[in-house]
């Protein structure tokens, strides 16, 4: 099961910083000669959604007069602009460079060094992210932005105590946030469930465990994390870079830090979480769960989080499988009698479904991906989950990976259900 953290403010000034661009006449094609045309120019482009075209005009205006405050700031903002267009758009590395290009032109502007800081924080930068996020928060003291993503920093350094501790002060200053208040809950659940807890490590993970839990069969369970790490990074060709934390929980401990409903065997939401606690052997139903859960690193790594959930699920399923496989009874059930849900509705959270809806979802999840992957191969997944990482949406990241084939996301499905049919003679 994955889970990804919901997403919160994307700029502290949304509406500020196109307060030059909104406050202007309608400019007509520049004079080459003339700066002011062309900045009235370039701000008309960018309230057109024309942004590349809007930033070379603001750009040729400013290089023209450096002096000029207005044209400078005009450019300042238009990267701003951009910046913050990029980032909703998923693509963080580009909209970190229009940051950096803004923060050129005025080092010392709070507002951008909070845009960075959010922008390396969804990077996994967290190192860079602290810094900018710090930078701003020593001119913004009293910001519950910036104190909201400083706490979510120091809790992806497992600074747990400095998390809690500066969501204290952003729910102070904003208690209607509803992004704060649940992961201070969330913060404050783990504290009571995982203070005490056992730690170990491996080369790729950190790991806390129950006291009850083997310490032998903790290390165990590091050695399959390991091992899914260099088969499932070999498969997908991506190895993240950060640390994994992983935690070993009881049942009702699991159940209560993550919510998650009774038929959850696992989950990964910035952290794997195992309800292992009453457990000592492996067994491949348990190597199963733990290829599945670490498949959800790699492919939030890749796609930013920008992945359906069926395909999410259906790639963690198909490496889990290959160490545990077991039948597919609701899938055949549905087949038979045409009540196959629609992958369109499978593309957010299960976690609201009954058991044997959610059991489904996951088995149409991983046959479509298997369809994929037999019919299309593997480097066909792993094209989608890098242009999903882009910021392409799913109908555009198919379409371009199966354009030889002349396929769609919905011509896909189709050709899937078909085939499933099919296969058992219907």
């Amino acid at each position: 099961m994955n889970h990804v953290p919901v997403r919160w403010l994307y700029c502290l000034f949304s509406a500020a910083s196109l307060i030059l661009l909104l406050h202007h006449d309608p400019a007509a094609e520049p004079i080459d000669i003339d700066p002011l045309a062309h900045s009235s120019y370039g701000r008309e482009l960018m309230l057109r959604g024309e942004y590349e075209k809007g930033i070379d005009h603001l750009r040729r205006a400013y290089l023209t007069f450096p002096l000029n405050t207005t044209l400078k700031r005009n450019l300042a903002e238009g990267y701003a602009a951009s910046g913050n267009l990029a980032m909703k758009r998923n693509q963080y590395e580009q909209a970190d460079e229009y940051f950096v290009k803004a923060q050129e032109l005025y080092p010392g502007e709070a507002a951008y060094s909070l845009l960075r800081g959010i922008c390396n924080y969804y990077l996994k930068r967290y190192d860079t992210a602290g810094h900018e996020l710090g930078r701003a928060q020593a001119q913004l003291p009293s910001s519950a932005e910036v104190l909201y993503y400083l706490g979510l920093v120091e809790y992806e350094r497992d600074n747990r105590p400095q998390a809690i501790e500066l969501w204290e002060q952003a729910i102070r200053l904003s208690p209607g946030r509803r992004e704060i208040s649940d992961m201070l809950s969330k913060a404050r659940r783990e504290s009571r469930v995982e203070n005490g807890m056992e730690r170990s490590h491996s080369s790729r993970f950190d790991l806390t465990y129950d006291p009850g839990v083997s310490g032998t069969f903790a290390l165990r369970i590091l050695d399959v994390l390991e091992t899914a790490a260099n088969q499932i990074g070999a498969e997908l060709g991506h190895f993240p870079g950060p640390r994994v934390p992983v935690a070993i929980y009881k049942r009702d401990d699991f159940k209560d830090v993550t919510g998650s409903p009774d038929w959850s065997g696992g989950i990964y939401d910035g952290r794997i979480r195992l309800p292992f606690g009453a457990l000592n052997e492996i067994t491949p139903a348990i190597r199963g769960v733990l290829f599945h859960e670490y498949a959800h690193v790699v492919i939030f790594d890749l796609t930013r989080g920008n992945c359906p959930l069926w395909l999410n699920e259906g790639i963690a399923e198909m490496f889990g499988r290959m160490q545990h496989n077991t039948p597919l009874p609701e899938l055949g059930t549905a087949l038979r009698s045409g009540t196959v849900m629609p992958f369109r509705s499978l593309e957010t959270s299960f976690s609201g479904m009954a058991k044997s809806q959610a059991a489904l979802a996951y088995q149409q999840s991983y046959a479509l991906v298997n369809h994929m992957v037999i019919r299309y191969g593997w480097h066909t997944i792993r094209q989608i989950l890098t242009d999903l990482g882009k910021g392409r949406n799913i109908d555009d990241a198919v379409s371009s990976a199966l354009a030889n084939h002349s396929q769609t996301y919905d011509g896909l499905t189709r050709e899937w259900l078909e085939s499933m049919k099919q296969g058992i003679g219907i």
